[in-house]
């Protein structure tokens, strides 16, 4: 029988990092060549750049595309990576959601798929890949009467193939590698305790609190008064001196973090690769995100207190989608139950 061709892809830091721990307990996966397939702008590409060092140091071969630049790009990029495609019968991806692996799962039908943690997103895809619903981000609100409708419809189509594609019923062997509470029927759930991030030396431990941004503002989900305010009022209540702020997360409202007293932080790699580095507060405070979930066993091997503010109902933009509250209580119920955090209101 002829070796599995593995290939892994990735949009996003935290997904390339998790291709790395998969690679360090995966025989299977053990330097799988990595797709790095950025976004347009922003710190996520500087992230990714810093990651991808760190991803060959570990003994991946990496390559880098540009699937977001130009017109017809995802068909482009498709022809553009027909090389590396070719022949692939295992896919690692960090994002089921994103419309360009969907036509990557469709053209090529990989025997087996592996679905790395891309954060919290893991939770919403166990959920709608339970339930045999088509794979639509958690945030994503309806908006009727816009154009786009056709685009729309094809972007449904597509979803609706890779969907078919990686249900066991097609014959696809289907993984999961996560390090959230996951549990599904058919599907093999690989268990991420970041055993290479823990393999670093323990971090300083500072006094005080660190307070850790969320881009729900960017999203939709929570209005910026709402959010500003809850980050004050945690500021003042903790003594906080730092803010490290998510890659997504919009200058001009960090701005206002900055007029709020606090040393905006932007960090160049993930944050469980931030916080094992050090220094870190000895307190983390931080809105319902992946991280609550990852920190604590990140930094399991110190004194440090992660910290959980639940979202206030008033906090809620007109138009975040309907589910969000409910998705973001389970983010940080699940985290608690799991690590025993405190959780805080604002």
């Amino acid at each position: 029988m002829s070796p599995v061709h593995a290939l892994a892809l990735v949009e996003s830091p935290a997904q390339l990092l998790n291709v790395v721990e998969l690679g360090q307990t995966d025989p299977e996966c053990t330097a799988v060549p990595i797709v790095v397939l950025p976004p347009a702008d922003g710190p996520g590409r500087g992230q990714l750049r810093a990651m991808t060092s760190l991803a060959r140091e570990a003994g991946h071969p990496v390559t880098w595309h540009e699937p977001r630049l130009g017109g017809a790009s995802v068909a482009r990029s498709v022809r553009a990576m027909a090389g590396e495609l070719s022949g692939v019968d295992h896919l690692v991806i960090g994002d089921p959601f994103s419309g360009l692996i969907q036509v990557i799962i469709s053209v090529t039908r990989p025997a087996s798929v592996t679905v790395v943690d891309d954060g919290t997103a893991t939770l919403e895809f166990a959920r709608q890949f339970a339930a045999g619903e088509h794979l639509t981000r958690w945030h994503a609100a309806a908006a009727p009467g816009q154009r786009r409708q056709i685009a729309s419809l094809a972007r449904n189509q597509i979803a609706g193939n890779a969907r078919r594609w990686i249900s066991p019923v097609s014959g696809c062997r289907l993984r999961v590698f996560t390090s959230m509470e996951v549990e599904l029927a058919r599907v093999e759930v690989l268990r991420n305790d970041y055993s290479w991030v823990r393999s670093l030396p323990t971090p300083e431990v500072l006094p005080g609190a660190d307070l850790i941004g969320t881009s729900l503002v960017e999203s939709g989900v929570l209005t910026p008064e709402a959010y500003l305010g809850a980050v004050a009022d945690l500021a003042g209540r903790y003594d906080a001196g730092r803010y490290f702020a998510h890659r997504r997360e919009q200058e001009d409202k960090l701005d206002d973090v900055r007029r709020l007293g606090l040393e905006v932080v932007r960090p160049q790699l993930p944050l469980e690769l931030v916080a094992r580095q050090g220094p870190v507060a000895q307190t983390l405070v931080s809105f319902p995100s992946t991280v609550v979930h990852t920190l604590p066993t990140v930094l399991s091997d110190t004194a440090v207190d992660v910290v959980v503010c639940d979202i206030a109902e008033g906090w809620y933009a007109r138009q975040a989608s309907v589910g969000a509250d409910a998705f973001l209580g389970q983010v940080s119920a699940t985290a608690r139950r799991r690590h025993g955090l405190r959780a805080v209101a604002s």
